[in-house]
């Protein structure tokens, strides 16, 4: 027999557990919008400080830190937070003292390299490529504090680490503008990373095992390697469309459009800040719920592509003596691609949810088909957009290849779901 206080804790339950659920995805907005503003800081002052050509440079080198990131994050931080999302302390922090090694040490490798491809370079692009292979292992191992807190469900942690990063970039910021070089920017971003990363090991009171990232890589390869693909593609795919346009257009469109990157800011920090969470929160919810796994996602790829259209009619309406204000030079440029970049925003805020889904369900040979598929639409619209009207082209280009790869997410998504309801449904049996 049921008695009242059973009732009472089994109604109880549900809204305790949508409190946890908000009071995660909360502080994965809030992360988010300290780490977006301290990018966003440093754009808007190498924009304003070193006009359009050298805020194309800084992009180039930014880009490429994205696709090294993308490296880190299949390699280390995604498995851990598909397989140690919500597992015991103890377990959490083995496998987090592992994963913050391979972090480090894909820093220091890919960090190598572009030191020495920068120094043989020269010119304007070489030594902030230089500085930027310096600057990798802080930069990877902070973002990988980040993760590590999220699998834990301590977003504050994260939230901190990324103040921390903030106050330690403001007065890196004002040495670096009286020296007045991109290098000297990429050493300032890199250098309050690394304090950052620093105060991470305090923080978690956990050491990253170098000596563990080779047993790390080996233990999750079945999905390493493929979100390491994966990642890759969607980042080396913007890196493609960086250098092509810069090729095509001139390094000046390559500013143009992180131009355009800067003034979706506040909003692609909602997008980048749930999916810090999403992965952790879609998993929580195939293990306690599956049945409400597609609804899960839908509500967040839907509220997301939302709000991006909501925000660039925003950015319609400001204006121009505001834009200037905040840009500077690159605003005229900047404010010609708010249309199709909205719209490119909007379509990957769809897609996301669809991919959160496929992350949690482990489908990660489905997901490497989609990010493959949606890459290789990205470059070609890219650049066949830059050849045929140039960076205008090119954002439309960007905008239509979103849309489809979205589509192919879900459909995706659609399949997983049922493979994965059919496989957890028993078969009947006859006596």
């Amino acid at each position: 027999m049921t008695t009242g206080r059973q009732k009472t804790t089994a109604a109880a339950a549900p809204p305790t557990a949508r409190r946890a659920v908000v009071g995660r995805l909360s502080w994965g907005l809030a992360d988010q919008a300290a780490s977006s503003a301290t990018n966003f800081a440093v754009g808007i002052y190498v924009a304003r400080s070193l006009g359009l050509t050298a805020f194309g440079v800084f992009s180039l080198a930014w880009v490429t830190y994205g696709v090294v990131l993308s490296v880190s994050r299949g390699l280390a931080t995604d498995p851990l937070v598909v397989r140690f999302s919500g597992v015991s302390e103890a377990s959490w922090r083995g496998a987090v003292a592992r994963s913050s090694g391979t972090a480090l040490g894909a820093g220091a490798v890919i960090g190598a390299v572009c030191l020495v491809v920068g120094t043989a370079l020269g010119g304007s692009v070489g030594p902030a490529f230089a500085c930027l292979g310096v600057m990798l292992p802080g930069l990877l191992l902070q973002d990988a504090w980040r993760y590590s807190f999220f699998a834990a469900g301590t977003g504050r942690k994260a939230f901190v680490n990324d103040v921390v990063w903030g106050v330690a970039l403001v007065p890196a910021m004002v040495v670096a503008a009286r020296v007045g070089s991109v290098a000297a920017f990429v050493l300032a971003w890199g250098g309050s990373a690394a304090v950052a990363a620093v105060y991470g090991c305090f923080q978690s009171g956990i050491r990253p095992q170098l000596t563990g990232a080779r047993a790390w890589v080996r233990e999750h390869r079945d999905l390493g390697y493929r979100y390491l693909v994966e990642n890759t593609c969607l980042s080396g795919a913007s890196q493609l469309r960086a250098y092509g346009l810069g090729a095509i257009v001139g390094v000046g469109a390559v500013g143009a459009v992180r131009g355009a990157e800067l003034l979706l800011g506040p909003f692609l920090a909602v997008l980048m800040g749930l999916s810090l969470v999403t992965v952790a929160e879609a998993a929580r919810v195939l293990r306690r719920a599956p049945h409400r796994l597609g609804r899960f996602c839908l509500l967040l790829g839907g509220g997301q592509a939302a709000a991006a259209l909501l925000w660039g009619a925003a950015l319609l309406l400001m204006p121009d003596r505001v834009g200037e204000l905040v840009l500077g030079d690159v605003w005229h440029s900047a404010a010609q691609l708010i249309v199709p970049a909205t719209l490119g925003v909007a379509g990957a805020g769809l897609g996301t949810g669809a991919a959160a889904g496929l992350r949690a369900l482990a489908a990660a040979r489905r997901s490497l088909r989609c990010q493959l598929f949606a890459s290789a639409c990205y470059v070609i619209g890219g650049l066949g957009g830059a050849a045929a009207a140039g960076t205008v082209g090119s954002a439309w280009g960007v905008a239509a290849a979103t849309v489809c790869s979205s589509a192919v997410w879900w459909l995706q998504l659609r399949s997983a779901l049922r493979e994965h309801h059919h496989n957890s449904v028993p078969e009947a049996r006859t006596p």
